[in-house]
């Protein structure tokens, strides 16, 4: 039976499942948040070029990630492997501690940006005025009906206008895991008919919160001076790197990337300890602590024409939850994310088709 089904959330997860879901003929509607889709695959636009400031590249392992990329059409012209795949670590002062080795496996970005990738594929449901951008989903509430033919309604909230949206057989949330649970949360404070209906969302809130997740601040320094002054780049001559500064954990330069202006940029990502300690510092001071430690890192010491902080609080998965996806029959509502495996692109990727494929059986 065909149903009507809404996602939350258009990073690489949400919407895999809605295409997969499309694919089989459901009627699917996508709520995101945010004003474009691609989750943590996002790109900060500026006047020197883009940066990609959330995931930094993603892999090819598994055959159905794989068949996705090259039987979709236009994927393949998107994905292009990256030639940094020798990653070097550094020291505190910048020195190579440990040397590059050949690379196991090729590392790939999408272009023009990051974000490309998960764009091409929403484009459908985009055409299709099934994606509500702007939209924050604030909670969940069931139908008066008898549990066969219950529907969900949700409530959302676009700007300063509150609107509902009802009539849903299914509801997959594909948030990061702390939306999800606090989404599921205030869900749970309506009265539901139905106290099987609650054992069920309870069931999966307490799964949920078994996941442990890292925040991360994000870095993004430019430097046209560069080509001013007939360079093609300044600082070291690796263009990625892992570090074991007590405030950096990776440091790359955006314009190594292929697609991807010549402008000197760099995207540098502090680690979770340090991230977690200055989570709520304010921006400009947190900028300018890794802007020194860039500094320390590269090399590098020319005021940069452009420099911004972003602060992901849920950058990378510490521990998963150890299965594909959350699936309540009774309540038809289920998760999925790269944070059910990992924190991989191709996990979100598996996450979302899995969590599809459920709901389709």
């Amino acid at each position: 039976m065909l149903k009507k089904i809404a996602i939350i959330g258009a990073g690489m997860a949400g919407i895999t499942a809605a295409r997969t879901l499309l694919k089989a003929g459901h009627s699917v509607t996508v709520f995101e948040k945010s004003r474009g889709a691609g989750g943590r695959m996002s790109t900060r636009e500026s006047s020197w070029g883009s940066f990609d400031h959330g995931v930094q590249y993603f892999t090819i392992r598994d055959p159905r990630f794989e068949k996705a990329i090259k039987e979709v059409p236009g994927t393949e012209d998107i994905c292009r492997p990256w030639s940094v795949n020798a990653v070097r670590v550094l020291d505190e002062l910048g020195r190579v501690i440990e040397a590059p080795l050949p690379a196991r496996e090729k590392h790939y970005v999408a272009v023009p940006a990051m974000n490309a990738l998960v764009k091409h594929w929403a484009q459908p449901l985009v055409d299709l005025n099934a994606v509500h951008y702007s939209t924050e989903v604030t909670r969940l509430e069931s139908s008066e009906k008898i549990p066969a033919a219950r529907t969900w309604t949700l409530h959302t909230q676009q700007g300063e206008s509150s609107k509902e949206f009802e009539g849903f057989d299914s509801v997959l949330i594909a948030v990061p895991n702390i939306q999800c649970s606090a989404l599921l949360e205030r869900s749970m404070l309506q009265k539901l008919i139905d106290p099987g209906l609650t054992s069920s969302i309870q069931a999966i809130k307490q799964q949920v919160d078994l996941v442990v997740t890292e925040p991360c601040w994000t870095l993004m320094v430019a430097y046209p001076q560069a080509s001013q002054q007939g360079l093609t780049h300044f600082g070291p001559q690796w263009n990625a790197a892992k570090s074991t500064h007590h405030r950096i954990a990776w440091v790359a330069r955006e314009s190594s990337k292929p697609g991807k202006s010549h402008i000197e940029r760099w995207t540098v990502q502090a680690g979770p300890q340090w991230s977690n300690e200055h989570l709520e510092d304010d921006p400009e001071r947190v900028k300018a602590k890794l802007l020194r430690a860039f500094a320390e890192l590269t090399g590098i010491r020319v005021e940069p024409s452009h420099s911004a902080v972003h602060r992901w609080r849920y950058a990378k998965t510490l521990t998963p939850l150890g299965q594909n996806c959350l699936w309540a029959q009774e309540a038809h509502i289920g998760t999925c994310g790269d944070w059910h495996l990992g924190h991989r692109v191709e996990d979100a990727f598996i996450s979302g088709l899995s969590l599809a494929l459920l709901v389709c059986a």
